[in-house]
């Protein structure tokens, strides 16, 4: 069985099951330019209004622990 047929073989039955693959591009955190790209932009940022961003994630979030 070549790889191809494989991979088809592997998501049928993965579907069956009633999932699929998911491919995520996302930048390379090991990247320098990426690095102080990130730095600039989270300096940037309005602490008060990210806080109250935080609380209301906390606020209607789920957690298994409570």
């Amino acid at each position: 069985m070549e790889a191809a047929e494989r991979m088809r073989a592997m998501r049928e039955r993965r579907r069956a099951r009633g999932v699929r693959e998911l491919r995520l591009i996302v930048p390379d955190a090991r990247s320098k330019a990426v690095r102080r790209r990130v730095a600039r932009e989270v300096a940037g940022l309005d602490q008060s209004r990210e806080h109250d961003a935080l609380k209301w994630i906390e606020a209607v979030a789920e957690f298994d622990d409570q």
